[in-house]
């Protein structure tokens, strides 16, 4: 994939009309969980200046389960999941009181979204999400999402706030991500244990070794790391949207990048931008099966921008029905690529490594040429 310059990219964020902005709870709690009220004041005068300026903003903000626990008088992680997901129940209320209350001093409103990946995965579910949100910023209206904590066992588990925070930028098309957290972007090494660690302005590719230098969480009430934004970062750019990692702790850092100054870490995004509908395939809907493709089929598909015929299937995985959602893997079993099929395994298993003119004389009927579509499939690697 081809990527614009790292000056090209932030010169064209000043152009940037949609924005998601991720805070995380470093930047919105003090080390007691209880909130930072000077750093929420500035957040969201900020953000309120850009909806002024006339820019939509969507704020995906954590800090809920730390002012919970705070409220609650807890020290320490709960160790159980109903204490964690009472603490997330208590602290999202106080979490939106605060934010209404701020907000409401610069004549804005706000709407609380709670999502979990279940409401991602559905389709129909996925539009109205999609749908509400794009209403809520035509009326001038600032939604701040949130994982639903109380009923998601997995992502409190996890912490995905960053991982949701790059699907609701694909969700509402926007033009930036921004992800703030307590550290001034990418480093090459953990700057409090390496002095020699040093800033990486810009990532045109997400490779191991960018990985690599990812640690874990970073504080007591906070569950996501620099892991988590690599990761979420991966999602938007695939996207085709550019994301910046920087500093939650200064001010002013989104105002900066938006005038095209340089900001933290920018993670160039893809050169286009994919359909909302290959979004959804890409990233929300749980995978039931696999297809295993030849070296032709992997070209084919990754360069040339083809459908998979049944000539380049060498091996299938799982049970599925037609329409399911299909992992395209290579013979290493490296994931390139996910689609809807067209056929159920049984009948993959049947045509595999055939050519298309003898579907209808092995299965009887030949609904489709292709195997998976390329209209219902979306590139990974």
């Amino acid at each position: 994939m081809k990527y614009l310059t790292e000056k090209e990219c932030r010169q064209a964020l000043q152009q940037a009309q949609k924005l998601v902005v991720k805070a995380g709870t470093s930047t919105l709690t003090h080390k007691t969980g209880k909130f930072n009220l000077a750093r929420m004041d500035r957040l969201v005068r900020e953000l309120a200046d850009q909806v002024n300026s006339g820019r939509q903003v969507v704020l995906v903000s954590s800090g809920a389960v730390g002012a919970g626990m705070s409220r609650l008088g807890i020290k320490k992680k709960p160790r159980t999941l109903p204490e964690k997901q009472a603490a997330a129940a208590v602290g999202q209320g106080l979490l939106m009181h605060m934010y209404e209350k701020l907000f409401n001093e610069y004549g804005l409103q706000v709407a609380q979204i709670l999502l979990t990946r279940d409401d991602l995965a559905d389709r129909r579910r996925y539009l109205n999400a999609r749908h509400t949100l794009a209403t809520l910023l035509r009326l001038g209206i600032v939604p701040i999402v949130n994982e639903n904590d109380t009923v998601a066992v997995e992502e409190i588990q996890f912490g995905d706030n960053d991982t949701l925070s790059a699907l609701v930028a694909g969700l509402i098309d926007a033009d930036l991500l921004f992800l703030l957290t307590d550290t001034a972007g990418l480093f090459t090494a953990d700057p409090e244990k390496d002095q020699d660690a040093s800033l990486l302005s810009c990532v045109s590719e997400i490779t191991p070794e960018i990985e690599a230098v990812a640690g874990g969480a970073g504080s007591t009430w906070a569950t996501g790391g620099m892991g988590t934004k690599i990761q979420a970062a991966r999602l938007a750019t695939s996207f085709g949207i550019p994301v910046i990692i920087a500093s939650g702790l200064e001010q002013g850092q989104i105002s900066a990048a938006l005038a095209g100054e340089t900001v933290g870490t920018i993670f160039l995004p893809r050169d286009h931008r994919t359909h909302t509908r290959k979004r959804w395939l890409a990233f929300a809907p749980p995978v039931q099966g696999q297809i295993q493709v030849d070296a032709g089929a992997v070209r084919a598909i990754c360069k040339e921008g083809k459908s998979l015929l049944p000539g380049g299937v060498t091996g299938v995985q799982g049970d599925f029905d037609q329409g399911a959602v299909v992992s395209i893997i290579d013979l290493e079993g490296n994931e390139i690529a996910r689609g809807l099929t067209n056929y159920a395994a049984a009948a993959i298993k049947q045509i595999q490594g055939r050519k298309t003119k003898e579907i209808v004389e092995i299965l009887g009927y030949k609904d489709y040429d292709e195997v998976v579509h390329r209209d219902n499939l979306i590139v990974l690697a």
